[in-house]
């Protein structure tokens, strides 16, 4: 049991013998029910209604000393500069994200042709190299961290989601796709 068995308990996509499997787990494992409980909660918390009103904003009564009017405009004059001047011999270099060697690998030594195809390719499809006479299909990818969707073409016909991994949607074409979570889930 993992952390996608309890999201697709808590999103209700399991099948009911998925469910019993899950509530016996959870009973079962006393990290996994704190880590269930943890993330139920955090459902709860995401769930609930946004604020219900805005605090309002107070003034502060302070004997602080006020700015002479005519100094406004040159100390906006200074920042404009200094963050002109911070561009021109700082330039901004994004930093590269980080990619992690993804190997796809799939099993179905009565086919000729495996390809693979998903939001990492741009849905282009991309061929499999077959391993020796082993049935096995694989190919690489560099991903950087982020959560992606893919499926397999059979002989160029054929679609199907991964085996191997549970967590699937369904397309606005009708066919399902695996979702493959790389790194942490925040992007």
């Amino acid at each position: 049991m993992s952390s996608p068995m309890i999201s697709m308990f808590i999103d209700d996509e399991l099948t009911l013998d998925d469910k019993i499997e899950f509530v016996e787990e959870v009973h079962g494992s006393k990290p996994f029910k704190d880590e269930t409980v943890e993330l139920l909660r955090q459902e709860k918390l995401l769930r609930s209604d946004p604020v219900e009103r805005i605090p309002e904003r107070r003034r502060l009564k302070a004997n602080r000393p006020r700015m002479l009017p005519f100094l406004r405009p040159v100390l906006l004059a200074a920042t404009a500069a200094a963050a002109v001047l911070a561009f021109v011999y700082f330039p901004f270099t994004p930093q590269p994200t980080p990619e992690t060697a993804f190997r796809f690998v799939f099993y179905r030594p009565d086919v000729s042709r495996v390809e693979i195809t998903g939001s990492f390719t741009d849905w282009t499809v991309v061929p499999m190299k077959k391993v020796g006479d082993s049935g096995y299909w694989e190919h690489t990818f560099n991903l950087p961290q982020g959560e992606y969707r893919f499926a397999y073409l059979l002989n160029g016909g054929e679609r199907l989601p991964d085996p191997t991994i549970p967590t699937r949607e369904r397309d606005d074409f009708g066919s399902e796709n695996t979702v493959l979570p790389i790194g942490d889930r925040t992007t």
